[in-house]
């Protein structure tokens, strides 16, 4: 077998007994420089399949001493532990573009809902119906409800408009021109 076979061998393995939930990114980063390599030829694939060998190595070792520990321990099956089983899902059969675009997708939701959170943090306890800070807070909620994609969307928008604000804070003042007597001089 080359080396380069061997090594797809030994991460096909990994995936299969589920050694692959060992590190999860430390793999997926295994598993692409494995696919990257295998696209090269001469010194770039030398340099790339000794870096491999070095990170497998480094990696069997953890998956020994992770062994005891993994058969001792439960799965659970909390929100964190389904979202790291499907993005490591996603890393195995999706290309580039595809996981950029999920990405973009799951930060957009967490941002989302951090967002919704953080406008209920600033509602008053006893704030009327005309508090602005507790209008806002039920206009993103029932945002969220009607349509969850255009509070994202919306929010993003948001976002922009903040940065501009920033940017625009950094640059000279523009002046207004003058009005009355003083502009007539």
């Amino acid at each position: 077998m080359t080396e380069r076979s061997q090594a797809r061998a030994m991460l096909d393995e990994w995936r299969v007994q589920g050694d692959d939930r060992v590190s999860p990114l430390r793999f997926a980063f295994i598993d692409s420089l494995e696919r990257r390599a295998s696209a090269q030829r001469g010194e770039a694939r030398r340099l790339l399949d000794a870096r491999l060998q070095a990170l497998l190595h480094d990696y069997a070792r953890e998956v020994q001493l992770a062994a005891p520990v993994e058969a001792s321990r439960k799965v659970e099956n909390t929100p964190l532990a389904v979202l790291v089983a499907d993005m490591n899902a996603r890393l195995a059969h999706a290309s580039q573009s595809e996981l950029l675009e999920y990405f973009r997708e799951v930060w957009a939701r967490l941002s989302a809902e951090q967002r919704l959170n953080e406008s209920l943090a600033r509602v008053p306890k006893n704030a009327g119906p005309l508090n602005s800070s507790s209008l806002v807070h039920r206009s993103l909620a029932l945002m969220r409800e009607v349509s969850p994609a255009y509070l994202q969307h919306f929010l993003a928008y948001l976002d922009g408009l903040s940065w501009m604000e920033e940017m625009a804070g950094d640059a000279p003042a523009v002046k207004k021109p003058m009005r009355g007597k003083a502009a007539r001089g």
